[in-house]
């Protein structure tokens, strides 16, 4: 049977016409796709789809029947992260780092959803994009694709708890080389390093995504969950409380003259030119 996309509705942003929902969601069977569809704006991290992506999980979260989750991005980008074309920042009286946070709990309330997340990470995903991929459980990455964590080379603190996660996925040694330099890399390399599970060609991560979702919903749901608390619990997991540290560094850095410039240079398409300041 072909799944059929149900569509999340939401309030429209005010002064901007209705569009297509920001986030669509597909059921098949026990399995729940959840796709960013925002590919003009390469899904990024903006006001309209972080709120739709919160209402989504909070739904998903508390859905009895489901096995597993998968999620994907619309069009060439899983996430690009940071939508620094928007205010994302401008939060009217919430305290600085009240508002990184804020930027970065939508896609941390994955942490809460108590069956198997898959990320299929069909095209490149940057900074909160990468972000995004490591809150999943499991990560299937488009061999082509870029993948990293950026925010050194913007000026910027990381955010989204990825300093505590990335060590815990792939060692301290790669996470450090990794979040100092700045460094993008292919979907080959994320394998190669343990940062995902399976690299493949750019038409067949969705699909390898969904081969997994199925292996998995086949299984007693019950064990699975049990399984993943276990897992979890055994490793101390507090990614959400890393994220509320990151949200105080990364808003100290953010009133920074090097974030300006990072921010400017990434805009600009050109290198920027820190001081230190």
């Amino acid at each position: 049977m072909r799944p059929q996309l149900s569509k999340l509705t939401t309030t429209p942003t005010k002064g901007k016409p209705m569009t297509d929902p920001a986030v669509l969601v597909c059921r098949r069977d026990f399995v729940c796709e959840i796709t960013l569809n925002r590919p003009e704006q390469r899904n990024a991290m903006a006001p309209e789809l972080l709120q739709a992506f919160q209402q989504v999980i909070d739904k998903v979260k508390d859905d009895r029947n489901l096995r597993c989750v998968v999620i994907a991005g619309s069009g060439a980008n899983f996430c690009s992260g940071a939508d620094f074309r928007s205010n994302l920042l401008d939060r009217g009286n919430e305290l600085p780092h009240d508002a990184s946070y804020g930027i970065y709990r939508p896609f941390l309330s994955i942490l809460d959803v108590p069956v198997p997340v898959i990320a299929a990470m069909n095209g490149h995903a940057i900074g909160g994009g990468f972000g995004l991929g490591l809150v999943c459980d499991l990560r299937v990455a488009n061999r082509d694709a870029r993948y990293g964590a950026n925010f050194a080379r913007l000026g910027l603190h990381s955010g989204m708890a990825i300093s505590y996660l990335l060590p815990r996925v792939c060692g301290v040694p790669r996470a450090a080389e990794l979040l100092f330099t700045g460094r993008v890399f292919s979907g080959t390399e994320a394998a190669a390093m343990g940062v995902a599970n399976h690299a493949v060609e750019p038409g067949q991560v969705l699909a390898r995504a969904r081969e997994l979702a199925d292996e998995i919903a086949a299984n007693a749901p019950v064990a699975v969950r049990m399984m993943k608390r276990s897992l979890y619990r055994g490793l101390d997991w507090d990614p959400k409380s890393a994220g509320e540290v990151e949200a105080l560094l990364q808003s100290r850095t953010l009133e920074m003259s090097d974030a300006k410039e990072g921010v400017a240079a990434l805009l600009e398409k050109r290198k920027p030119e820190f001081r230190g300041a």
